[in-house]
């Protein structure tokens, strides 16, 4: 592992990143503003296992294989396309969940947990960028790379577990004001299909 000036600066990087609006957190916020914290902080760990799907990518040469296959690339980005455009389905659908308590349309947290895991893992862009980042802060003179980038990337784990977590529980808290207004519960499923269609649209137009 590098010494810790490298590894503090790492961190402080992977918190900015994670700070970022990108697909990972605002898929947070909204499965937590629909389904409330505890479901937004089940999908952070999904999206955190698809983390060190990635990190054991990059330590052990797989993603270099997959970013250079253009068709490797594009299959995931379908599947991932194709996954998003089926939450935004699902979204619509629901339509007014009841205000108070569990109903049928609200997923369990396995469902929710597996949703992270298959957000993360077909977003092709995850992997590619992993495998710019990770390298920059190993060092051959610290002993074999593999396992540093296995280290590195979970202390990037730990910053996204940290920032995610975070916004899960805040949006939460909105998720709870908004489900007291009546058909607020339609509003938020309306709003994340839209936030699913854009997400999907994003994937299908990325280049490597």
């Amino acid at each position: 592992m590098p010494g810790p000036d490298i590894v503090f600066v790492f961190f402080t990087a992977a918190v900015a990143l994670s700070l970022a609006p990108g697909p990972d957190n605002i898929f947070v916020l909204t499965q937590s503003a629909l389904y409330g914290r505890i479901s937004g902080l089940v999908v952070t760990l999904g999206l955190c296992t698809g983390l060190m799907v990635h990190t054991v990518a990059v330590a052990f040469g797989l993603a270099a294989v997959f970013a250079a296959s253009e068709t490797a690339f594009t299959a995931v980005k379908l599947i991932g396309a194709g996954y998003l455009l089926y939450l935004a389905w699902q979204s619509l659908r629901a339509g007014q969940t009841g205000l108070t308590g569990e109903t049928p349309d609200q997923p369990g947290l396995a469902q929710l947990y597996r949703r992270g895991v298959i957000m993360n893992i077909t977003n092709p862009k995850v992997a590619i960028f992993f495998l710019a980042f990770l390298p920059q802060f190993a060092d051959p003179g610290f002993g074999a790379l593999a396992p540093q980038m296995l280290g590195l990337g979970l202390v990037f784990i730990l910053a996204a577990l940290l920032v995610f977590g975070g916004v899960s529980w805040g949006a939460g808290y909105l998720g709870t004001w908004l489900r007291t207004t009546p058909k607020a519960q339609i509003v938020l499923n309306r709003v994340a299909a839209v936030v699913f269609i854009g997400l999907a649209v994003r994937l299908l137009i990325s280049q490597r």
